[in-house]
């Protein structure tokens, strides 16, 4: 441990060991985005099957979600307790994407944000219909990134447009914000999102990725650092702990 000048304790994606204040949540429940108690119970009735038909535990009292750039996905994983492993609930499509591979790094370059974060705002009166915010830039961006315009605004969201965020439509973002903040109200606070360049167990993924990173020694070793936690956690369906060097590197504890 003395080999690193530690930036920011914990970079609080996992485990519920987050430190901070959540910014912008709307503290009165899912029911606060939905026109009417009724359309809340379909809501949540809707979910409820959905977690039997998968043998998953009903309501989940942990979530963590990770995004794949190049196969436009977002999953949904979910765990009844803190002793158990995750299982996937579900994934969603995303619809649109901006930029390309490798991190966000300034300001107006439309690129989506590689790397751990988590969900630190709940915005229902987005102008895309409802958005879950990332606490980009976090404590790695803040080292490698423009100092000065890193960018922000980051966030899941409804409709079907990207400058960087992660668009999945309507509907699913109905389902998604609903259970996030039925999670929140259980008691998880933090909602790790991992952002990730491909999915690296898929073989055609896994080949673009390799193709357009072969001459970029910077994008190599960047996702040599983050692929360790996918292998992570598709070894132990678990999270690990994850912090940043004084270089902004990602080390797992």
């Amino acid at each position: 441990m003395k080999r690193f000048s530690w930036v920011c304790t914990i970079l609080l994606l996992v485990l519920l060991c987050c430190n901070g204040v959540l910014l912008g949540q709307n503290n009165a429940g899912p029911k606060l985005f939905l026109k009417s108690p009724d359309a809340a119970a379909k809501m949540e009735d809707s979910l409820k099957r959905q977690f039997e038909k998968l043998n998953l535990t009903w309501p989940a009292q942990s979530m963590y979600l990770r995004s794949f750039k190049y196969d436009r996905q977002l999953e949904v994983w979910v765990k009844a307790d803190a002793k158990s492993p995750y299982k996937l609930f579900k994934t969603y499509k995303v619809c649109q994407q901006s930029g390309g591979m490798g991190p966000k790094r300034v300001e107006g370059d439309y690129q989506v944000p590689e790397g751990f974060y988590y969900i630190n705002e709940f915005n229902p009166n987005s102008n895309y219909h409802l958005s879950l915010g990332l606490n980009y830039p976090n404590a790695s961006d803040k080292i490698l990134s423009d100092p000065n315009r890193p960018g922000s605004a980051i966030y899941i969201h409804g409709d079907c447009v990207s400058t960087g965020c992660i668009p999945i439509t309507d509907g699913p973002i109905e389902e998604l914000y609903f259970l996030a903040s039925l999670v929140r109200n259980q008691g998880q606070e933090f909602i790790p999102v991992h952002v990730f360049p491909v999915k690296y167990s898929v073989k055609k993924s896994m080949e673009f990725l390799e193709n357009a990173m072969k001459d970029n020694n910077y994008l190599q070793q960047f996702n040599n650092n983050i692929k360790e936690v996918f292998d992570y956690f598709e070894t132990k369906k678990e999270l690990p702990i994850i912090m940043v060097n004084k270089k902004g590197a990602y080390v797992l504890n």
